[in-house]
């Protein structure tokens, strides 16, 4: 490996005027063939953008005419590929701002914080049973807040390790979704689940796939219950099918927006069209398929996605259309599932969602099975699966991980 990497790292000093780069992405077999990559880099002068020592890997910034081959071929790497973008699925936003008078009994239920889409999806009947405190929700995004409607319990900026307060508006707008308190004027899905700021997306709403793979890597490691990602990816990545595979398996639900390229793109965006993701189409008021909502093969439900009102970073309230909308309604929906039935596993919760869907028109390639219907869905978790919810208390979850 030592001269292999000499080479490249040749390669690199005499690209270094360049102004054709790419980020790529490095992946080892070991951890102890990370470990040497990492002393060869070094060694070559070669300053990585990105290591995780978890996922063995790497991330480059090199001239886009380097040869990657004979290290490609190298007994200690797994492969090689492009650090990707990846985009948030918003496609407008409107302004909405306001504030509503604190409620002296923040115990009690206002209809009037319920806005129409949280009671589109039937989230306020299972709120009696819980309200999602007994689970760890996290949005893989650009960051969450501040707003008073809202109430982080942590979070990690994969992107630089600064803050994960929201620079751009996109991931705020997500969290309330699923999670407004309704402290002062709405009410998410799950109003008191445990919510954590993944910031994988800069202020422009993009990131790489190396920083969404190292966010996905931290809520595996940090045993987070819901995922959700609201962007996509139109090409192919391993490094992003092999993150989500990894939280899969740890037994994570992960909720992702499909896309808003109408219905006329060949298929979803990724990770919404990967095994173990349930992928997200968005709905109107009148309950049909948003005309920007992408169509194809791997749509599990639909949800509200058009003109929807959520929170906004240092306390105001905005409208956001798109199929990153509606995602945050199915994390919430199974952030409430996870808390009613801790030792249930992500397949069953994700398969009682979609058989509670109710049916819309547009057929499965646009809507999926239907409409996201949370109520439904939590009265057919069976005894076996019950545990202790939790209103609020932050309870410790105790599920079992296959």
């Amino acid at each position: 490996m030592k001269e292999t990497i000499r080479k490249i790292a040749r390669q690199l000093k005499a690209g270094r005027k360049s102004n054709r780069t790419a980020r790529n992405i490095i992946v080892l077999k070991s951890k102890q063939g990370y470990d040497d990559c990492i002393k060869q880099l070094k060694a070559a002068g070669i300053r990585p953008v990105k290591t995780v020592r978890r996922c063995r890997m790497i991330s480059c910034v090199a001239p886009r005419g380097v040869d990657w081959t004979a290290l490609k071929r190298h007994p200690s790497v797994a492969y090689i590929e492009r650090d990707r973008h990846v985009k948030a699925h918003v496609r407008s936003v409107r302004s909405g701002r306001g504030r509503a008078a604190r409620l002296k009994d923040e115990c009690r239920i206002d209809p009037a914080k319920i806005p129409w889409n949280i009671a589109r999806i039937e989230a306020p009947p299972v709120w009696k049973r819980t309200k999602g405190g007994c689970a760890k929700l996290a949005v893989v995004d650009t960051g969450i807040g501040p707003n008073a409607d809202l109430t982080v319990a942590g979070g990690v900026n994969t992107i630089d390790g600064g803050s994960f307060k929201d620079d751009n508006g996109h991931g705020t707008h997500v969290a309330g979704i699923a999670a407004a308190t309704g402290r002062r004027r709405i009410y998410g899905a799950a109003p008191k689940v445990r919510l954590f700021a993944v910031k994988a997306l800069d202020r422009f709403g993009v990131g790489f796939v190396s920083d969404i793979a190292e966010g996905i890597d931290w809520c595996v490691k940090n045993r987070m219950d819901v995922i959700n990602m609201s962007f996509g990816l139109s090409g192919e990545s391993r490094v992003l099918r092999e993150a989500v595979a990894r939280a899969r398996r740890k037994g994570i639900v992960m909720t992702a927006s499909v896309g808003n390229d109408g219905p006329r793109n060949a298929r979803i965006d990724a990770p919404a069209r990967y095994p173990g993701v349930l992928g997200i189409a968005a709905t109107t008021r009148g309950n049909r398929v948003a005309t920007f909502s992408s169509r194809g093969k791997g749509i599990a439900l639909a949800a509200p996605g058009v003109n929807i009102l959520s929170t906004a970073p240092g306390g105001g309230y905005v409208r956001m259309s798109g199929t990153s909308m509606s995602s945050p309604h199915a994390a919430g929906g199974a952030a409430l599932l996870r808390s009613l039935a801790p030792r249930a596993t992500a397949a069953c919760i994700s398969r009682k969602l979609v058989a509670a869907a109710k049916p819309l028109p547009g057929g499965r390639r646009a809507v999926g099975a239907g409409l996201l219907q949370v109520a439904p869905a939590a009265a057919a978790l069976g005894a076996k699966h019950a545990g202790r919810a939790g209103g609020g208390s932050g309870a410790r979850n105790k599920r079992s991980r296959p």
